[in-house]
Parts: C-alpha cells; sequence; structure tokens
C-alpha cells in the first residue's frame, strides 16, 4: 500500500482529463461553421465527425456569443445538422530534422510525395513569435545568390527579408528558382502558398531539380486549399524555417506568394464578419502580414540566419497595391521586375531603379557603394531619353553626362542580364562592375 500511495501522490492530477465535452455542429454557411457545446479558443483545433465515421479538422476562427465560428481545412461535403464536435487535446506538432530534406509536405506537414511517412524527424509544439528584437543577430554579412543582378548591384545580407514584387509572366518562378539552387545556404524552405496546382510540381522538378531537392523542404497549398491550409502552410514554411535557424543552419526561405497568403486572411475575414477596408482586405489583412514576416529574419542563435524572400503579385503591374505597399513597408528591401524588360528578352527583368536592398550598405565595401550609386545613376539618365533615341529626339554633344550614359548602356544591359542555367558568384559579380564603371570614368570627367 506504501508503494500505491506514493504512485498515487505523484500522479499530476491536473494533467488527468476526467470527461470530454463535445460540441454540436449547427449550421454551415459558405466557408464558415458554427458549434456549440464545446469550449475552445481562438486559434484552437477540433474535429467534426461525418456520417461516414471519418473526421474533418477545423480550426476556431471565431465566436457569436456562446456559438464558436469554426473553419474547416477540408472540404466540408457531406455533413449533416447536428454532426458531433470533438475537441483537439494535443497541441499542433512540427517536424524537424533531416527526414524533412527533399519531401513535400501540406499545410499540416501531412506527406503529398508518395514517398511515405516522415523519418528521422523529430516533433516540436507549434510557435507563433518572432524573436526579441535586442537579441536578434545583426546583419553583417552578405549572401551569395548567385544572380549577378543581386550580388553586385542589390546586395542581399544573411538574414534579410526581402519582396519580390511582379505581374504574371515577367520570369519570377524562373529567378525564384535560380536562387533556390544557386544561394549559400544549408537548408532551402519553399511554401508554394495558393498558386496552381500544376506549378507545384514544375517547380520541384524544374526550379528545384534533383540537386536542388535534396536540400530543401516544400509545403505546398495550392489554389484550390481552403483558406485555413493555405494560412496554416505559410505557417508551417516559417515554423519549420525558424526551428532549423534555431539549431544554429543557415536557412533560405521562399514564399510564393505573400499577396495569396492576403488573400485566404481575407477571405476568413470577410467570413467572419469583419468590415472590409482597403480594396475589400478587412483590418486582420493589415496585422497578420508583420506578425508573419516578422518570424524571419536572423535569431539569438550566433551562426545561424533566416534570409526570406517573399514574391508579392502586382495585380494589373499596380505597384500601389495595397498588400504591395504593406509589404514594402515591413520588409528589409524589394526587387521589382518590369514587364516593358521582360518584353524585351531581358532576363531577369528586374528593374534597377525601382529595386533597392536596404542592407546594402551593411554587406558591402564603400567602394562597391560607390560603383553601385554610379551604375544607378547612367541608368537613370539614359531612362530619360530612352523614348527619345528611336525619333532622333536625342543629339549627342550636348551633355557629356548623358552621352556617356547612352553609349554606354549596351555594356550596362549585358551586365544585368543572366542565362539561368549559369552562376555568378560574389566576386565574380563585384570584379565585372569594376571592370564595367573602369570605362566610364571618374563623375563629371
Amino acid at each position: 500500500m506504501t508503494a500505491l500511495n506514493s504512485a498515487i501522490d505523484e500522479i499530476q492530477w491536473n494533467d488527468i482529463q476526467l470527461a470530454l465535452v463535445y460540441g454540436k455542429l449547427t449550421q454551415v454557411h459558405g466557408l464558415l461553421m458554427q458549434a456549440v457545446g464545446c469550449t475552445l479558443g481562438i486559434g484552437q483545433r477540433c474535429y467534426v465527425e461525418t456520417p461516414t465515421g471519418t473526421e474533418i479538422e477545423a480550426e476556431v476562427v471565431g465566436f457569436n456569443k456562446q456559438a464558436l465560428q469554426l473553419m474547416p481545412l477540408e472540404s466540408v461535403q457531406g455533413l449533416q445538422p447536428g454532426a458531433r464536435i470533438r475537441p483537439a487535446v494535443n497541441s499542433l506538432q512540427i517536424p524537424l530534422g533531416d527526414g524533412l530534406l527533399g519531401r513535400v509536405l501540406d499545410g499540416c506537414a501531412r506527406p503529398i510525395d508518395g514517398l511515405g511517412k516522415l523519418t528521422n524527424v523529430s516533433y516540436h509544439p507549434a510557435r507563433m513569435h518572432s524573436p526579441n528584437p535586442l537579441l536578434r543577430q545583426p546583419i553583417g554579412k552578405q549572401l551569395d545568390v548567385g544572380v549577378r543582378v543581386l550580388n553586385g548591384l542589390l546586395p542581399i545580407g544573411q538574414g534579410q527579408r526581402l519582396g519580390l514584387f511582379a505581374g504574371s509572366g515577367v520570369g519570377k518562378s524562373v529567378l525564384l528558382g535560380m536562387m533556390t539552387r544557386y544561394t549559400e545556404a544549408e537548408i532551402v524552405v519553399v511554401g508554394l502558398i495558393g498558386e496552381r496546382g500544376r506549378e507545384v510540381r514544375e517547380f520541384i522538378e524544374h526550379a528545384l531539380g534533383e540537386a536542388g531537392r535534396k536540400q530543401a523542404v516544400v509545403i505546398a497549398a495550392p489554389a484550390d486549399a481552403t483558406p485555413l491550409m493555405r494560412l496554416r502552410a505559410a505557417r508551417l514554411c516559417h515554423q519549420i524555417a525558424c526551428g532549423y535557424r534555431d539549431e544554429g543552419k543557415r536557412v533560405l526561405l521562399l514564399m510564393d506568394s505573400l499577396t495569396r497568403y492576403a488573400q485566404a486572411q481575407r477571405e476568413i475575414g470577410l467570413s467572419v464578419g469583419e468590415p472590409p477596408a482597403t480594396r475589400g482586405y478587412p483590418p486582420s489583412v493589415f496585422s497578420m502580414l508583420p506578425s508573419l514576416v516578422e518570424m524571419a529574419g536572423n535569431g539569438e542563435h550566433p551562426q545561424g540566419s533566416l534570409t526570406a524572400f517573399y514574391t508579392v503579385l502586382a495585380e494589373g503591374d499596380d505597384q500601389q497595391d495595397p498588400i504591395a505597399d504593406s509589404a514594402r513597408a515591413i520588409l528589409d528591401g524589394h526587387m521589382v521586375l518590369s514587364r516593358s524588360l521582360a518584353q524585351q528578352g531581358h532576363y531577369p527583368a528586374v528593374d534597377l531603379g525601382a529595386s533597392v536592398s536596404r542592407v546594402a550598405d551593411q554587406v558591402v565595401q564603400p567602394e562597391q557603394m560607390a560603383h553601385i550609386n554610379r551604375l544607378r545613376h547612367l541608368l537613370g539618365r539614359y531612362r530619360e531619353v530612352q523614348e527619345l533615341i528611336p525619333l532622333g529626339g536625342y543629339q549627342a554633344g550636348q551633355d557629356h553626362e548623358l552621352d556617356r550614359a547612352v553609349k554606354g548602356y549596351p555594356q550596362i544591359s549585358e551586365y544585368l542580364q543572366q542565362s539561368q542555367q549559369q552562376a555568378v558568384s560574389i566576386d565574380e559579380a563585384k570584379q565585372q562592375l569594376e571592370q564595367l564603371m573602369s570605362h566610364f570614368g571618374t563623375h563629371g570627367n
């Protein structure tokens, strides 16, 4: 009896669930389900039973008096009034480890690549908070992405968050694939959020390739996934990337796209009754964007880094889109792809004048910054008369600086272009930039 009493004393009575209270489904309206009878908080999970005995996972996104508002992760076909709601008793777990490399997961961390269950991984509680801003490691080293225009003219630091602003059909996926293959990173995490299902396999097979896939984790939630699944996939790719970063690894995160993440939250916000604000986006969208982006970047580990690239879709090439405008304010730089350059066969179609890296002066030497500013100036002068040259409106000899810009534009354009099968290191890009600028002499001469 003494041993039994001792064992009883060691039991944590608060950890024992004496009863499980089920809820009841009372309404399904569009994307939203309503349930009563169980106590759950915002963000907690539950399971809705179907007549066939299967369960649909859902998440609490709001409540109205005593009724919970749920959003399903999957299709809600077959549900009936009064369906039983079972609260989830375990917290969401995130897999980490070498067993994730080369795998393709959905927003619930379930494999969808047909390679079986995950092995050689450990599970950790999910978290959605950013590091203490005073404990973050500063950005002080340039990241080699293998693209000449970025390595030479838009330097990217390890731990930077950069936006890739582009319309449709301007080479966004090709540029992402180049950065995925050529970037010096130990782990690459790719989030394909809300894109066409056809593009998922194409990106894995063509953009990543066999070599790139071995060091990459892909999380895919295509356009036909529910809004909640798209949101969860975006969070999952950040949580996995942050987990590797906190282990001391150099991580590259590519998320395509931040706009689809915002659109998914718009669908959820409008469903629960949020008032539409700018172009139909409810206020919650503009609070969730920074909370997601701030998870990326450097953490407290001195060796770990997390560099993130977010694609932002400019609808109709409108750079004043509210999501694009908000992303510019919270990211550490932006890179704009120009449709006019793409139509000219200029790839990558980076509009240097509209692009900026806010950490450039922290990761390159003053001499290179001088070359960057000089080339930007010359390119800007050329753009002033670009449309006049075919019409005969430009007359040489009146402005020596403008003459240099017009005469040297073919060499500048050649420097800005690059084949997708070619990789250009930081040293090569810097050396070629010095050679290019040596032909222009000093300013004013």
